[in-house]
This record gives C-alpha cells, structure tokens and sequence, in this order.
C-alpha cells in the first residue's frame, strides 16, 4: 500500500488589508480544484502587515505552484508554506448545551474536565462550553457532547505561528527596507 501524497498544508499569506484581497486568494485556491479547510484572519506581530492562515490538503508541487501564484497578488508581501511539523497550532471551539442536562448528569462535568474544556458561561436555559486544541481534539469532545443535546457548535480556522525563532515576515521587510536605501544612495 503506497502513502498519498496528499497532507495538509498550511499557507500563511501576509498582506496589506486590502478589500477584495480574499476572493482573489481563494480564486487561485478554487483554479487548482483545492478546497480551503479552514480560514483565519488576522493582524501580525509587524505593524500594518495582515496575516491570512489557510490550510488545504494537496500535494507539495501542487502547493508550490499555488505559492507562487498567491506571491503574485499585488497587495501580498510574502507567502509561506508549513507542514503541521513546522507549525504550533491551535483551534478554539465552542459548543451550546442546555444547563439542564449539564444538572442533571454528573457525567457531563467529567467529559468537560477530562477533554481540557471549560464552561465559559452559564444561563438558566444554555451553557457555553469552550474548547482549545486541535481538531482531533475538538472533534472528540464533539463526540461525547452529542448525546447532551448539543445546541449550537463553532469551530475556528486554524491560528499558528512557526517553530522558527525569528519571524520571517520581518526578516523580509528587514531586507526590503535595506534595498530600498540601497537604490537610494
């Protein structure tokens, strides 16, 4: 039995913020016939630079190319490609349960301890549960809260940063600002 080729990458895009700059993004993505699994967007550690997190599975040519491709946007700076090896990445979710059954069931309490949850807010008809970790992990816990009468479930795209010591968002505007002075002497 031969291993795919496929895994899931993750694409870390920093770019201005700009309006339109997501479609464009995702039209690439949707050319190659690669669906985006999770999206998050946000600010990054380097002032005015956004950082979108994308993750798809495919092939490492296949992504390469998309890379590529993504570096073209105008309103992009810089584009990285990781493996879940070269990332720490974090998921959060919430699950909306009725306080009742968490009343009633002793059980329930231990299914939140023993999964790393906590209750984030407590209503007479509701309860909000929270969950960080990753997906397999937000999944399971999933899995034992079904039979609790799972209300409302949220899960968000994936938020990471790389096993790197540097950030290379600014090593690359480190390097950009030293060739602009450079063309200007």
């Amino acid at each position: 039995m031969t291993e795919s080729p496929y895994k899931l990458f993750t694409v870390i895009i920093y770019s201005e913020n700009s309006v339109g700059l997501l479609n464009q993004v995702s039209n690439i993505f949707t050319r190659r016939c690669l669906n985006i699994e999770d999206v998050t967007a946000s600010l990054s550690s380097a002032p005015g630079v956004h950082k979108l997190t994308i993750t798809t599975e495919s092939d490492r040519p296949t992504m390469e190319k998309v890379v590529g491709q993504l570096e073209k946007i105008v309103e992009v700076i810089k584009v990285g490609l990781y493996t879940d090896d070269d990332i720490i990445y974090q998921e959060i979710a919430l699950y909306k349960v009725p306080t009742m059954e968490l009343l009633q069931s002793h059980e329930l309490e231990t299914i939140i301890r023993s999964h790393g949850a906590r209750i984030l807010e407590m209503t007479p008809e509701y309860t909000i549960i929270e969950k960080t970790g990753h997906r397999w992990e937000i999944e399971a816990l999933f899995d034992c809260l079904k039979r609790y009468d799972i209300r409302q479930f949220v899960r968000s795209g994936r938020v990471c940063v790389t096993n790197s010591p540097v950030e290379h968002i600014d090593l690359f505007l480190e390097k950009q600002r030293q060739r602009q002075k450079q063309s200007e002497q």
